[in-house]
């Protein structure tokens, strides 16, 4: 099937990126298969291809408007997208941006399979889709403290993704959280959080998402010192009685 590719390449424009045709393809692979799966399993309440585009592929994307995420500077870059559900942003950052080293954690096994085939799929390289709670992964030590980007769409209060994904950045590394555009409570009610976990909240980037009447926010923190050892505390603590 044909695809409408200008909305796309329109959004790609606006955030100064370059795809080649093999990239849009994977895209487009990446939307078909989405879509074929979600009718067996739960992925993604967003089927339409434009809606698809807008709320995952190109919201995904515009990470770039952070200004630690520098598409020239990402070679070598190794990124954990905590959460990552059906494979945002995670999987639109690899086809993007090749040279980045992704891993992808998910507590849903089915999902992890589905995030399996798509990579298998697409051929991506250097990205891997792990089973299991963000709590349990960073107490091991291959995992804690040894990423350059912790990236989370995921849907909970920012003093219980801190404490989810702080203790996977190294020193001078950054945790980029993937926020609605209303943000200043939240983050006034998760300042000291982040600070206990080592952090500091180093820019809020706030925008509309391109042709919707959705509001985006990107809170940048940055990973100041390491993480007592007690963080995370154990499976469900984070959620139930977040960090004051």
């Amino acid at each position: 099937m044909e695809y409408d590719l200008t909305l796309f390449e329109k959004g790609l424009e606006e955030l100064g990126i370059a795809l080649s045709q093999e990239q849009k393809k994977q895209f487009i692979t990446y939307y078909e298969y989405l879509v074929e799966k979600n009718k067996v399993m739960n992925l993604t309440a967003i089927t339409e291809y434009d809606e698809v585009i807008l709320k995952h592929f190109l919201d995904s994307l515009s990470i770039v408007k952070v200004d630690c995420f520098d598409q020239k500077k990402l070679t070598g870059k190794s990124v954990i997208d905590i959460g990552t559900g059906a494979g945002f942003p995670g999987i639109p950052l690899k086809i993007a941006f090749p040279e980045l080293k992704i891993t992808l954690l998910d507590s849903l096994n089915k999902r992890v399979n589905f995030l399996n085939e798509v990579i298998e799929m697409l051929g991506l390289k250097d990205v891997t889709a792990v089973h299991g709670r963000a709590e349990d992964y960073a107490k091991q030590k291959e995992h804690r403290e040894k990423y350059d980007f912790c990236v989370s769409r995921a849907v909970a209060n920012l003093s219980t993704l801190s404490e989810y994904c702080i203790p996977f950045v190294k020193e001078g590394g950054s945790f980029i959280s993937y926020k609605s555009g209303k943000i200043d409570e939240e983050l006034s009610q998760a300042e000291n959080a982040v600070k206990i976990l080592g952090g500091k909240v180093q820019d809020v980037v706030k925008f509309p998402l391109m042709d919707t009447d959705m509001d985006r926010s990107f809170v940048v923190i940055k990973k100041m010192k390491p993480t007592a050892k007690k963080y995370p505390r154990k499976a469900g603590l984070p959620a139930k009685e977040p960090l004051a």
